[in-house]
This record gives structure tokens, sequence and C-alpha cells, in this order.
């Protein structure tokens, strides 16, 4: 803080590009007095919150089910070096600044984070224990619950982890690039325009 108080007021930066911490602080109090500022701040955290919670259900499932998992393994092979911003101008081309323009970009983003490390948690599953619990003739489900998931899950916390902080950017960067409007969530709520 006292560097970015020093630079601008000493010159070696100029303040117009980078402004004093004393400056920063008073503008971001007077933000913080305003019922705009908090309206948008709803809005962003809303929208990171569908994005990710769509993106580790959807993460979760295809990537912990077999059969999802070969049916949908060419599509992501050929999805997954797509980087996400690259599909901006698809995006406001399909949905324009509406709400669901960002939410696309956060869900596509987040998705391959979950995916993942769903996929190396699953693929960490001791061999043996499985086979085990099979000649005891455990179900899908007690398979599932006691030997899969245990292990899986810190990976998928980890997915989440990584997730958020992607579904966060990309968020930032949706509103910011495309300009999704300040009526978000009286729309989403109310169904108005």
């Amino acid at each position: 803080m006292a560097l970015l108080e020093i630079l601008p007021r000493s010159g070696i930066v100029d303040a117009r590009f980078l402004a004093p911490a004393s400056e920063i602080a008073r503008a971001l109090g007077g933000e913080l007095a305003h019922g705009a500022f908090w309206t948008s701040l709803d809005q962003t955290l809303l929208g990171w919150a569908e994005g990710l919670a769509i993106a580790m259900a959807a993460g979760i499932v295809v990537g912990s089910v077999p059969v999802l998992r070969s049916l949908t393994a060419s599509t992501i092979e050929f999805l997954r070096p797509i980087p996400s911003v690259a599909l901006i101008p698809l995006v406001m081309l399909i949905y324009g600044s509406e709400p669901e323009s960002a939410l696309v970009l956060v869900v596509y983003a987040s998705f391959w984070q979950v995916l993942v490390q769903v996929l190396y948690g699953v693929a960490d599953v001791d061999s043996v224990v499985r086979d085990t619990a099979r000649s005891y003739r455990f179900s899908r489900w007690a398979i599932v619950r006691t030997v899969i998931w245990p292990t899986a899950l810190p990976y998928v916390v980890t997915g989440f982890r990584l997730a958020a902080a992607v579904a966060l950017i990309l968020e930032i960067t949706a509103e910011l690039i495309i300009g999704v409007p300040a009526g978000r969530c009286q729309t989403r709520r109310h169904g108005g325009p």
C-alpha cells in the first residue's frame, strides 16, 4: 500500500494510470455508499454461482458415469482445447448481451476444470479395492459411495477450487466485454424483459 501511494505521488508512475492508494480507497468508499454498486455485485455473484453450480454438476456427472464418459469422449477432446475467450464472438452472435451469454462462458470455462479433476479422481481408484467390492457383491451405488467417491472427493474439491476462480474471472470478463444488462437479477427472478 505504501508503494502504491509513493510511486504516483513521486512522479515515478503517471497518476493518470496508477492512482495513489488513498485516492483508490476514497473512490471505493464512495462506491460502497451507492446502491448500484451492491446491485452490480449481487448480479456478478449470482451469475458466478449459477455458472459454477451448472459446471460442477455437469463435470461430476460426465466424469463419473462411464457410459457418459465414453459417449462424450470425442466431443470433449474436440472442445477442450478451445479457449473460453475465443467463444465470446460466437456467444455474442447467439445471445447478444443477454445474461445467458455470460452464463455460457462461465459454464464452458469452469466445466473443464471440474471434469479433468473428476477424471483423475476416478482413475485414481485402486482397482484391487474396486474388484474386492465387486467380489463381495456390492451394488453399483455402494461401490460409488464407499469406493469411488471417497477417492475422487479430494479431486472434486480441487476442481471446485479451480473452477470457482475461473468462473469468477469469466463472469467479470463477460460483463466487461459483452456488457450484460443492469436489470439481470430482476429479469431472471420475475421473468421481465
